[in-house]
């Protein structure tokens, strides 16, 4: 699967959290107010979508409509693999050592990262 530009993921994440086909305008109004982009330009990123093989463009009534052919879930699995693989080179280590090196975890953060890992343990038996 290929890496998406952030500019087009952006719009991915939009048309995936939809949850249903959009129109450009609805991805528009979607867009963070401090993020707008020209129609033409959202519509380049939606054509580049298409031909990566991400969106379906079909026509309903006199707008284009968006939907996702591939899904969110299986994007992101792929990515956070890449992202393992190139700055973690596939060490949990690596991993934890970045992430404790921040100010940023709060105990909530240690607390969801525990029970996740506790319930991998549960799930291996």
């Amino acid at each position: 699967m290929r890496r998406l530009p952030d500019s087009e993921l952006e719009l991915m994440m939009i048309i995936w959290d939809a949850g249903r086909p959009v129109t450009r305008t609805e991805i528009e109004e979607r867009m963070p107010r401090d993020r707008q982009l020209s129609a033409t330009t959202i519509l380049s990123f939606l054509s580049r979508l298409e031909e990566k093989g991400f969106v379906r463009i079909r026509k309903e009534g006199r707008s284009n409509v968006y939907e996702p052919l591939i899904e969110k879930k299986a994007y992101l699995r792929e990515e956070s693999r890449s992202i393992w693989k190139r700055l973690y080179q596939n060490s949990v280590g690596n991993f934890v050592a970045a992430l404790g090196q921040g100010e940023e975890l709060t105990d909530q953060d240690l607390d969801e990262l525990q029970n996740f890992l506790n319930q991998k343990r549960k799930e291996r038996g």
